[in-house]
Order: structure tokens, then sequence, then C-alpha cells
């Protein structure tokens, strides 16, 4: 997890994810890191909808929100209350 991260060790993974030749997973919630080193995003958006997006988080977002509307909101599970 990147909040577990000082600033000096985040800038070093930023760089090394950045200069490394291949291709690395990412799963993160913090969005600036995300938007700093991803170009491509592959997003689970509910309903088993899989999109593949091509840019960073930032642009992901605004075109989630054009598709969707800007009062969508991720799916949640819904559950069913206990009975004491």
């Amino acid at each position: 997890p990147t909040n577990d991260l000082d600033v000096e060790t985040l800038r070093a993974l930023e760089e090394a994810l950045l200069n490394f030749p291949g291709c690395a997973v990412v799963i993160s919630h913090d969005r600036w890191f995300l938007d700093r080193i991803a170009t491509h995003i592959l997003a689970y958006e509910g309903d088993s909808d899989i999109v593949f997006f091509e840019g960073n988080y930032t642009e992901y977002h605004e075109d989630f929100v054009k598709r969707k509307g800007q009062d969508s909101q991720p799916k949640r599970m819904k559950y069913k209350p206990l009975k004491a």
C-alpha cells in the first residue's frame, strides 16, 4: 500500500515503475499515484462489465462519467439484515 510509504520511497517506486520495460499490474486507491504511472486501465465496473481504457485514472474517470452519467455510483452488494 502506497499510504505506508514516505514521500522519498513513493517517488522511488514511481520512478522504478515508469522505467520498467515490461508490464506491471498496479492496484491502488491512490488516484494521484495512478495518474502518474498508469497508461492503461482495466476497470471492473460491476455487472460483469470489464472496460479496457487507454489513459490515466483521471481520463478514465472522465470517460466513465460521460458513459454512465454524473450521478452514477459504483455497484455495491446488498446484504440482507441479520435476524437476531
